[in-house]
Parts: C-alpha cells; sequence; structure tokens
C-alpha cells in the first residue's frame, strides 16, 4: 500500500450521531414505524420501478414530491390521514454534530492530509448539513450525491471524487458508517474504514496513515 494522501469521509452518521437515533426520534414523534416507511418505499418501487430513495438521493425526485408520494402511501397502508412534510427539519433536530470526529478530522486537515466529503444526502438539505459543521474550513471537495446525480455505492462516484482531489484511488482512505459503501470503495482500490465507533475509526485510520 503507498502512501494515503486523501482522507473521503461520509456525513451522516460519521460526522453526525446515529441516523438511526434521528429515525428512532421520528418514530417515537410520529408513530410511524421504521418498518412501515421501508414497506411504504418498497410498495412505491413496485410501482414506479425505481427506489424512492435512490432517486431523491440522486436528485432525479425532489424533497417535495418524495414526501407527497410516500405520505400518500403511508395514508393508505395506515389507514390515517398521514402529512410528512417538515420531516427534513425534524429529522435534523435529532441529529447532532458528532464533535470528536469532527476535530480529528479538522487535525487531519492540519497534518497536510487531501479532505473531502462524499454523502447521499437530499439536494434540499444541504442548508441544514452544512450548518451542523466546518465544511469548508475542513473539507477542500463536497460530491453530494442529489448534486452529481449518482450515489454510493456506484463506482462513479468514487471516481468523481477521486478526480476531484487529484489522487488514485491506492492514496485515498474512506471513512462511511454503511458496509456496502466500504466494500464498493475497497474494489476499487480505496482503504475503507467501516465506521462503528469514533474511537474504533480513529485507531483504524491512524494505523492505515501509518503503513
Amino acid at each position: 500500500m503507498g502512501r494515503i494522501e486523501a482522507v473521503i469521509s461520509d456525513f451522516g452518521g460519521v460526522l453526525t450521531s446515529p441516523l438511526l437515533d434521528a429515525f428512532k426520534a421520528f418514530q417515537e414523534s410520529s408513530g410511524i414505524s421504521l418498518e412501515s416507511l421501508g414497506e411504504a418505499m418498497g410498495a412505491i418501487r413496485g410501482r414506479g420501478g425505481a427506489h424512492p430513495l435512490y432517486e431523491l438521493e440522486t436528485g432525479r425526485l425532489s424533497e417535495a414530491e418524495f414526501l407527497d408520494s410516500l405520505g400518500a402511501q403511508l395514508t393508505e397502508q395506515l389507514g390515517r390521514e398521514v402529512h410528512l412534510h417538515g420531516f427534513g427539519e425534524a429529522y435534523f433536530e435529532h441529529l447532532n454534530p458528532n464533535d470528536r470526529m469532527i476535530e480529528y478530522l479538522r487535525s487531519l486537515r492540519r497534518r497536510g492530509h487531501r479532505m473531502a466529503i462524499c454523502t447521499n444526502n437530499v439536494r434540499e438539505w444541504e442548508p441544514l448539513w452544512r450548518a451542523m459543521l466546518p465544511v469548508d474550513e475542513i473539507f477542500e471537495v463536497v460530491v453530494d450525491s442529489a448534486v452529481v446525480g449518482i450515489r454510493k455505492p456506484e463506482p462513479e462516484i468514487y471516481r468523481l471524487t477521486l478526480e476531484r482531489l487529484g489522487v488514485p484511488a491506492e492514496a485515498a482512505l474512506l471513512i462511511d458508517d454503511i458496509e456496502i459503501n466500504c466494500d464498493a470503495a475497497r474494489e476499487l482500490g480505496i482503504t475503507p474504514v467501516w465506521f462503528r465507533s469514533t474511537e474504533q475509526a480513529v485507531a483504524e485510520i491512524e494505523a492505515a496513515l501509518a503503513e
């Protein structure tokens, strides 16, 4: 393995508290279970042939269109009126910055590493997630799935991130809380760190940087 020059971080679940915590808070406040959300998206996919979440995260579906469709399906499933507008703001209310990880990545920037964010996200949520961390201070490259029209684990989004950083795959490390995204990075030659906790991730990153 060559020297790692660039560190690519996911946003949600790495630079924030776990995403599942925010979904659980939504479940408690709305009375809509994660299972019901999954069933509704599966039903929409069955009718349209494309997964609505993937369409949302690649910018092919607006947030309003996604929430309208999901709300209508949940209304049919649950037998009660469901309105999901404002979901993004409610979701972010229960998502907190992972200050320890943010500070660690800031230190990597100071140590001379090239820094990027590669995130599957929602176009309309950009002001919300950018407000949670000092993006421009730490990261020179931001690749947002909803802006570029491709999402992890599609290999093209990793290649685009590498191209914008100007480094080969072997000189890059990816931090992501989704294992399949790490597997896809590994197939391209990127060193992956599957994030389960800040302590575990930092230890694995430091070990990789030391090789």
